[in-house]
């Protein structure tokens, strides 16, 4: 196995993750976190831009994914390095947006 490859899998879990939250707050017509907002992560970006951005990050987690290497959902360590990105990055997001939307105090609704 390439190193590059399990390096690019590994950045493609977590654009693929990235995309995620971006997409659906706005398709859901509400404003989220963008590298755009100002200050960048901390305001607020429209539903659009939220969109946009998305789907900009599934484009990259897709390029990554599937047009470096030769990808195999039945390899273990090409899924692993892809698994490996999306929990960091999750654990990340969580960790850095709990605090803004109520994800980092236990026991409040």
């Amino acid at each position: 196995m390439n190193w590059l490859h399990d390096g690019s899998y590994f950045f493609a879990g977590a654009f693929l993750t990235n995309g995620i939250p971006h997409l659906v707050s706005g398709v859901m017509g509400r404003p989220f976190q963008t590298p755009f907002a100002k200050p960048p992560g901390k305001g607020l970006s429209s539903a659009t831009i939220n969109v946009v951005w998305g789907f900009f990050n599934f484009a990259v987690g897709y390029v990554l994914a599937y047009k470096v290497g030769s990808f195999d959902l039945q390899a273990t360590d090409k899924v692993a390095a892809l698994g490996t990105g999306v929990l960091l990055i999750g654990v990340f997001s969580a960790r850095t947006f709990g605090r803004f939307h109520g994800g980092n105090t236990p026991g409040k609704p």
